[in-house]
């Protein structure tokens, strides 16, 4: 399991994680939604390890994470899809999903991950030897998640995955993620598509300037009067 206790951090003065409390069991869809500026990539950044916390704990079955370099954290099982997917544009499609394996030296591991990847994304295997800078904004986002999947993380945090896409390319994204959770990857799921992500995810937090101030399953917070009115554009009756 990943706990995060207590967790804190500060941009100068600008207190943007006020000591938050989450747990991402195994095997489970883990979302965090709130509003653009709450906290939610921070608190990734925080668990990868790129932004330093003021206080608090991260551990993944007991192991502490925080304050470790972002390596150990890859190591340890954490691997994170960044917001606005990142590919290596003069890199090919190839060359992305080896950069995801950049820690790993088994190989012949490596190549049936590789074939993972490609059955999960067919289209990837298509443009293989293409630039990712030439492909669409969903081929990327595709791209992107193959690329996290490459270290065989248990937990794959994702930041945003739906951002500027179609929203069939977007039904499609939400599919592969219960895929890559079904055969055993955890995922914790940072989503402004609050919808989507309620529906999809067993558990939910919401996060509002830095603190967390409800919880449920997914079911829960998506029938929730003041979660509809905030976040999924529905008036009180």
């Amino acid at each position: 399991m990943l706990k995060i206790e207590n967790l804190q951090v500060a941009y100068g003065g600008i207190q943007a994680l006020r000591g938050i409390d989450m747990e991402v069991p195994d095997g489970k869809i883990v979302t965090l939604i709130g509003a653009n500026g709450a906290g939610k990539s921070t608190t990734l950044r925080t668990i990868s390890g790129l932004v330093k916390a003021k206080a608090g704990s991260v551990t993944y079955d007991g192991q502490e994470l925080l304050g470790k370099p972002i390596n150990a954290v890859l190591e340890a099982g954490i691997a994170q899809v960044p917001e606005g997917r990142r590919v290596f544009a003069n890199l090919t499609v190839l060359e992305n999903l080896m950069a995801g394996a950049y820690l790993r030296k088994d190989k012949e591991g490596i190549q049936k991950d590789i074939q993972w990847v490609y059955e999960l994304f067919p289209r990837l295997q298509e443009r293989s030897w293409q630039l990712a800078g030439t492909l669409s904004g969903g081929e990327q986002q595709m791209l992107a998640v193959g690329r996290g999947l490459m270290s065989r993380p248990k937990v794959l945090m994702m930041d945003e995955p739906s951002l500027g896409l179609a929203p069939l390319v977007v039904q499609g994204i939400f599919d592969i993620i219960r895929e890559i959770n079904k055969q055993g990857v955890t995922i914790l799921l940072i989503e402004q598509n609050a919808n989507m992500a309620l529906k999809t995810a067993d558990l939910a937090y919401v996060l509002e300037t830095g603190r967390i101030t409800m919880s449920g399953t997914g079911a829960e917070l998506l029938a929730d009067e003041t979660v509809k009115e905030a976040y999924l554009g529905k008036k009180r009756k």
